[in-house]
């Protein structure tokens, strides 16, 4: 941002409090923290109750070491504005620095149930290591209660600990809130959900509750979201495993320990475990020369056939990008038997992502079914940049005028012409392996929303 722009903008306007804040905000992003702060203080003379300005001078005392008096800041503004969830993360930081671990569970807590967007995984492990994992919430009458929201003990909790593995045992998401993918829902619905609530009727039929699903597609659609929605849906503990998680330097650390983050999940039953990037942890052994990779998808099948322990209770969702660079011993039964295609969210979806990013923006003129028309083939990863870009313009515009200047409708369909969805370059990729490497119309799918197949 240019700051000479800026003050030339301020100096015709100088008690104009959004270009205070864009001043001090680039001072602070330059690390010219006493120009930050004074601007910081202007903003508040003019503005008492500016919640980002009080932040952001919380912030910088924190910054140079005053973290006592950050954190009284901090106190008052959070009983001042108690729904100002960013305050509230703030809060953990230095709460953690003074190793208030308690308090740090606390305020994490109440940051995220306000705004799930600030979710910090890195923060919430640390937590976790140094023994917070007691989750505590407000009720609605304002008062403090704990919920047990680490379930492991003893070598258990150390494991889990060790592994950094992110754990919700109350899942925040469910099927109402992801737009669209209606056929999606369904499939997971008949192989996870409805076994899992009639285990009667389906035990008449020979089928157990569990087993694995692969969601495959185009990134930025949507994939982990539906995972953390279909735990939600069950009630269920939901379990997110990433490459780092799983690796290890030393030979046989790699299986070790995924077969502790298998039994943590059996442990925790009726659990969703899911594995993002499963082309990483899956890949074909053809491709394989080391014995290590070989040893470590050896294990991963021997585990999702339960040859160890039951899987009774554990549905195992994979997602990945590149469905076709799995080793095909996954993709049998009783493993990854579900193969489900992600599209990119249809016109319906797209509307109400639209309508998720114009939250919080001054928009004006915003129509978000026309907007869903001009962004065919977007995923959510695009349909963001095309908001991030209007919001650029808006902002320069605003810069030259001296005023704040609304997110139009015209500048949000200048910015849908300008980003190019990024899923083409996949569908590129996916049509070649749905033509010419079909075996048994696994990529159906994809031929047909590409309209090569009816």
């Amino acid at each position: 941002m240019d700051l000479e722009a800026l003050k030339a903008a301020l100096a015709a306007s100088p008690e104009n409090v959004p270009l205070l804040a864009l001043v001090a905000k680039s001072h602070e992003e330059r690390f010219e923290f006493a120009d930050a702060r004074k601007f910081y203080d202007r903003v508040v003379a003019l503005q008492p109750d500016h919640g980002e300005a009080l932040l952001a001078i919380a912030r910088l005392l924190d910054l140079a070491g005053e973290s006592s008096q950050a954190a009284v800041r901090l106190e008052v503004l959070c009983e001042q504005q108690p729904r100002f969830a960013a305050a509230w993360l703030l809060r953990a930081r230095i709460a953690m620095e003074e190793s208030d671990i308690s308090a740090a569970r606390e305020f994490y807590d109440t940051a995220v149930d306000l705004d799930r967007s600030l979710a910090d995984e890195e923060l919430l492990r640390e937590i976790l290591k140094a023994g917070g994992g007691k989750r505590v919430a407000h009720t609605s009458s304002g008062d403090l209660v704990e919920e047990d929201d680490f379930p492991f003990e003893g070598l258990d909790a150390v494991a889990a600990r060790d592994l950094d593995l992110e754990f919700r045992l109350k899942p925040d998401v469910k099927f109402e809130d992801v737009g669209g993918m209606e056929k999606v829902k369904d499939e997971i619905r008949m192989k996870i959900i409805h076994p899992l609530k009639n285990p009667e009727l389906f035990a008449a039929y020979g089928r157990k509750p569990g087993g694995g699903v692969l969601l495959y597609g185009p990134p930025g659609c949507g994939k982990t979201l539906m995972a953390r929605a279909t735990a939600g849906e069950i009630n269920a503990s939901f379990f997110s495993v990433g490459l780092h998680q799983v690796l290890d330097m030393y030979i046989g650390g790699s299986e070790q320990k995924l077969h502790t983050i298998f039994e943590l999940a059996r442990k925790s039953a009726p659990a969703v475990l899911f594995f993002d990037e499963t082309d990483a942890l899956a890949a074909d052994r053809r491709d394989l020369r080391q014995s290590a990779g070989r040893n470590l998808i050896n294990q991963f099948l021997a585990e999702l056939d339960g040859a160890q322990a039951a899987n009774d209770g554990v549905l195992i969702l994979g997602a990945t990008n590149a469905p076709w660079h799995l080793d095909g011993a996954f993709l049998r039964p009783g493993r990854f038997d579900r193969v489900i295609f992600v599209p990119p969210p249809d016109a319906g979806a797209r509307q109400e992502i639209a309508k998720i990013h114009a939250k919080g923006k001054p928009v004006a003129d915003f129509d978000p079914a026309d907007l869903a028309k001009r962004t065919d083939g977007f995923s959510g990863a695009d349909l963001r940049a095309v908001f991030d870009q209007a919001t650029e313009a808006a902002l320069n515009e605003a810069m030259r005028k001296g005023s704040m200047i609304p997110v139009s409708g015209k500048m949000l369909s200048k910015a849908a012409k300008e980003v190019k969805p990024s899923t083409r370059k996949w569908f590129e990729s996916a049509k070649n392996h749905a033509l010419y490497a079909n075996q048994g119309g696994l990529y159906d799918d994809v031929l047909t929303y590409l309209g090569l197949k009816k």
